[in-house]
């Protein structure tokens, strides 16, 4: 268990940002008086979650290649907090649904059925918990997948090869 100790650590930071994210949206009225914006702002979320990704291939070089990752090793360790990640994302939906936003779900169904995009019977279909966790689960290990084969590439470093100057103690 100690061997995948930084992925739980960074799994773990990863849905409480997410969780700290989504009080965000809320505190800010994109759960209720500006739903409208929600769809645009809530996408910047992808960029935190690239940095927490970075962060953890950062630490896993560091502090257990001692510096040196290949994109393999790099790429596993995504993988492995992607696992995290998706075991706990039912439970971070579930806290965002629940505790966080209770209101989303009835204020996005008026809104999408207000507006025309849905028909209420799809709206409610779609915009619910069960479905959320579903949805959320699924695209957390899609992402997660991607985003570990990118972070990899840009986190693997190489020995460095010992310089090649001549040798000059002999003249």
């Amino acid at each position: 268990m100690k061997k995948y100790s930084i992925e739980i650590k960074w799994g773990i930071i990863f849905i409480l940002t997410m969780l700290v994210w989504m009080f965000g949206e809320r505190f800010f009225g994109l759960h209720d008086e500006r739903i409208e914006q929600h769809a645009f702002y809530t996408n910047f979320f992808a960029i935190v979650a690239i940095g927490v990704y970075l962060l953890a291939l950062y630490d896993k070089r560091r502090n257990y290649y001692h510096g040196i990752m290949s994109w393999k090793q790099g790429f596993i360790a995504g993988l492995i907090l992607t696992f995290v990640v998706t075991i706990l994302t039912p439970l971070a939906q579930y806290l965002t649904s629940v505790w966080i936003s209770p209101e989303y779900f009835p204020n996005m169904i008026e809104y999408t059925v207000q507006t025309g995009e849905r028909s209420r019977e799809e709206a409610e279909a779609f915009f619910n918990l069960n479905n959320y966790i579903l949805q959320s689960t699924m695209f957390a290990l899609l992402s997660g997948v991607i985003t570990s084969a990118i972070a990899a590439l840009i986190m693997r470093r190489k020995e460095s090869s010992p310089s090649k100057s001549p040798d000059l103690t002999g003249i």
